[in-house]
């Protein structure tokens, strides 16, 4: 029977299979098959297809691992978001925070990036202090990008937004300058918008999941179901 099972996987590797395949048809353990088959050896074809075939499984395996780690730290979020959601209920800025999001924030999928942006100072002002008290953000993963139409432009801008942020220069970007066919300035107030943004994954799910149980609580129906 052993000399039949050999027979069989010494032709089979003649043909290029991998021993994985191998083991798929004849019943044996691969250091068997180490000693049967060590004498054969492959074309360059065959060594190459194995070696294309072989990179191909272990970027499949890291991607299924990946998107296992995703869904377990998925859960874990939102756990700790519905934890949190009944902690700051009560508190003064959760809300009205979380509805400026809402509103005003960025809620593309795409990046799963936080990003509020407004030309309204005091608004800004009550997101940096929601993003500070209640999200816990770290200073140094703030970044602020500023858009002002030509005519508005003056050299202090970042500096006033730098004060009403209270956030360095150093994590500006560089500010964008738009043309713009107005003559005059009709809004002297007017010093741009003023994007906060924050690479954070795991904040982006939070405010997702707190929008959802806001709408639980008030028995509002999203279109999208709740996860569990």
């Amino acid at each position: 029977m052993k000399l039949k099972e050999q027979i069989r996987a010494i032709s089979l590797r003649k043909l290029g299979k991998s021993y994985s395949e191998i083991c798929k048809r004849v019943k044996v353990s691969k250091g068997t098959l180490s000693l049967w088959l060590r004498d054969i050896k492959l074309t360059p074809e065959q060594e190459k297809r194995l070696c294309v075939e072989k990179r191909q499984k272990n970027t499949y395996r890291l991607v299924k691992f990946n998107q296992g780690k995703k869904i377990e730290r998925i859960k874990q979020i939102t756990s700790e978001a519905k934890r949190e959601f009944d902690l700051f209920i009560n508190n003064p800025l959760f809300l009205p925070g979380l509805m400026l999001y809402w509103a005003e924030g960025d809620k593309s999928e795409k990046g799963e990036v936080v990003k509020f942006t407004n030309s309204d100072p005091a608004m800004i002002k009550v997101m940096m202090r929601w993003f500070r008290n209640i999200c816990k953000i770290p200073e140094k993963r703030f970044r602020v990008a500023l858009h002002i139409h030509k005519l508005f432009c003056r050299e202090n801008v970042e500096d006033y937004w730098s004060k009403i942020t209270n956030i360095p220069l150093t994590q500006f970007h560089k500010t964008q300058i738009k043309s713009t066919s107005l003559k005059h300035r009709k809004n002297r107030l007017y010093n741009g918008t003023c994007a906060i943004r924050i690479n954070n994954v795991d904040l982006f799910r939070k405010i997702k999941r707190w929008k959802l149980e806001f709408l639980k609580k008030m028995n509002i129906n999203s279109e999208k179901k709740l996860p569990s």
